[in-house]
């Protein structure tokens, strides 16, 4: 099973950073990929609340984990340390052997000169879910993470 990592620095305090990575507003904003569209469908924010995300394909596609279009996903989270740490395990919803098996998704903040360092990990992906990809996709939700609270 396969490990990505993103590092990215966000111009503003942990805080808001924190509050981005718990508000399902945000979230949907946020955590998805260019080229896809979010729904949140439900959204516990504390320690074992659960939460149920689709990320749908903008343009016509067959490579969508839950339908031709659609990723589903849902999962928990695990630990959540205010300002600091939000880790959750999350698991696609599909029938694709290859695409199925908890995944760890953690998220760690620290304080930098001028923000917020953003130190993600996304463990354990299951072998039909390519590492690149994986990554192309941290990046892109991580600048909408930034744009979002950079501009408050």
């Amino acid at each position: 099973m396969a490990t990505t990592r993103s590092v990215r620095l966000i111009l503003a305090p942990r805080s808001a950073v924190y509050r981005a990575l718990l508000d399902p507003n945000a979230v949907r904003q946020w955590m998805v990929p260019d080229g896809m569209t979010s729904q949140v469908h439900s959204f516990d924010a504390r320690e074992g609340g659960a939460f149920r995300i689709s990320l749908t394909y903008d343009a016509p596609t067959e490579t969508g984990k839950t339908s031709a279009q659609t990723d589903t996903f849902h999962g928990r989270f695990v630990e959540l340390v205010p300002d600091s740490k939000v880790v959750q395990a999350i698991e696609f919803e599909t029938d694709v052997p290859d695409l199925r098996g908890e995944m760890t998704v953690s998220y760690e903040l620290r304080d930098v000169p001028g923000g917020t360092e953003v130190s993600g990990r996304h463990e354990n992906l299951p072998p039909g879910v390519s590492a690149a990809d994986n990554e192309l996709g941290w990046r892109m939700s991580m600048d909408k993470l930034a744009a979002l609270v950079e501009t408050g």
